[in-house]
């Protein structure tokens, strides 16, 4: 049966919503046709439909998400310009947050177990703080200057016996090849020495400019300590209603995690100067004091600091007492190191900072090309916070107690924590886990164990609120 042909075959003939030719309509020839008439779509509008209809889902998809990327990456960037054009003050102010997040629980102290008012107690524990960096300064600054002119001689000493080493060693580097080096380098330091004066002239106005920072750290620090509550407060108000419990409660736990991470590498940072001053002693070696701060200061920056420090005690008993002191001083760092991120950063960190090492990694290196120093400083706490913010917002609470009446301020991470108790459905321990290979572990595990987890947290919280009020 042949087909009956278009009565109306024209280009421009009115279309449905899907492309179809609708047939004419009596009273339907505008939009303001009758009740019950099919309503006449523009060919414009229908080519314009069918356009989409050609690109592929997949890449309209791909489209949506790339454009609102575009937007979320104009707006960090614009953040970042801003933080760099205002980092004078930036600066000091996110160092006064960690050193709030540092001495609030001596505060607390202060506050709760001896009643003290919240203004004098964050007094009491700012210039507390100030009076202890200071004489740490003191003591390390007096050594220097009287032991400067015992080095003096002992790297002349030292310098010699690396020459001799470099000349009778495996390298058999010969002394004319030696003293042209050191030619070389006096000649490359008259040719540079307007460039190095002027150097030392910025760093004394950078000097300035450390002064007038840590003034404004301090201040900062006293204020945090004693209103930060309300000064927090005041900023989520402004944010709209729906998400302000949200924010708030979100950025409590971070407040938990930048405290847990600062306390944790301010002990590690102490255990590394420690050993690494007592090896340097009794490898003979002088500033013992001075190296110590040196390596404490330089700890706060993960990885970076410790590599540079360490290098540090290698190159003054490399010049001080000769390769085979310096040798022994490696051995010592190296020992100290590997204990410090093979057991201390496990055993310390725990579940309250829970960042993978590649991420720390990757974290320090884009942070220190973006920022430098200070961003290598600070890459870590950003992260450890924006982990443990993001992780409440999509429903895996890292510190159940918290939603309990439990504080983020008086109480430790350790004890936020919901502790892993025995599992009565397995009979295993619930901190044990089945070992996996390569390749087991897929998003379909990883969502099924995120959600034990938060049931598990869920029981347990709700087991601990039953025994304090029985208790």
């Amino acid at each position: 049966m042949a087909a009956h042909p278009d009565p109306d075959p024209r280009p421009d003939r009115p279309v449905d919503r899907d492309g179809n030719p609708v047939a004419h309509t009596a009273g339907a020839s505008h939009p303001g046709a009758g009740p019950g008439a099919t309503a006449l779509i523009d060919p414009t509008i229908a080519s314009h439909r069918h356009a989409e209809h050609a690109v592929p889902y997949s890449l309209r998809v791909a489209a949506g998400i790339g454009w609102r990327l575009i937007i979320v990456a104009v707006v960090l960037w614009g953040l970042l310009r801003a933080l760099a054009m205002t980092k004078t003050v930036a600066i000091p102010v996110a160092i006064g947050l960690l050193l709030t997040a540092l001495a609030m629980p001596l505060m607390v102290r202060f506050n709760h177990k001896f009643g003290l008012g919240r203004h004098l107690s964050a007094a009491i524990t700012t210039l507390g703080s100030f009076a202890v960096v200071v004489a740490l300064i003191s003591v390390a600054g007096n050594q220097l200057v009287s032991g400067i002119a015992d080095l003096s001689g002992q790297i002349q000493t030292g310098v010699q016996q690396i020459q001799d080493w470099l000349a009778q060693g495996p390298f058999a580097i010969g002394s004319d090849q030696i003293n042209q080096a050191i030619t070389a380098a006096q000649t490359w330091l008259r040719e540079n020495g307007a460039g190095l004066t002027s150097g030392a002239l910025s760093g004394a106005s950078t000097a300035g400019e450390v002064l007038v920072g840590a003034i404004i750290a301090l201040i900062c620090m006293f204020f945090f300590l004693a209103e930060g509550d309300s000064i927090w407060s005041f900023f989520v108000r402004m944010m709209p209603k729906p998400v302000q419990e949200p924010v708030y409660e979100g950025f409590r736990r971070g407040w938990v995690s930048l405290g847990s991470y600062v306390k944790t590498q301010v002990l590690v940072a102490f255990i590394d100067a420690f050993f690494i001053a007592l090896g340097a002693w009794l490898l003979g070696l002088p500033l013992v004091i001075p190296l110590a701060l040196i390596i404490f200061f330089a700890s706060a920056v993960p990885i970076v600091g410790a590599v540079v420090s360490g290098a540090l005690a290698v190159v003054l008993a490399l010049v001080v007492q000769g390769p085979i002191i310096a040798l022994a001083m490696l051995g010592v760092v190296i020992g100290v190191q590997q204990l410090e991120s093979h057991l201390l950063q496990p055993l310390l960190m725990g579940k309250a900072v829970s960042l993978h090492p590649l991420a720390v990694l990757l974290g320090v290196a884009a942070f220190s090309f973006l920022f430098g120093i200070v961003g290598a400083l600070f890459a870590v706490p950003v992260l450890a916070v924006t982990n443990t913010v993001i992780l409440y917002w999509t429903g895996h609470d890292k510190f159940p107690l918290l939603a309990h009446g439990h504080s983020a301020v008086a109480d430790s991470a350790k004890h936020l924590v919901a502790q892993e108790k025995d599992d009565p459905e397995t009979g295993t321990k619930g901190a044990r886990e089945k070992h996996r290979y390569i390749g087991d572990v897929t998003p379909l595990v990883l969502t099924a164990k995120a959600q034990q987890d938060v049931d598990r947290s869920e029981r347990n919280a709700r087991e601990q609120t039953g025994d304090d009020r029985t208790a």
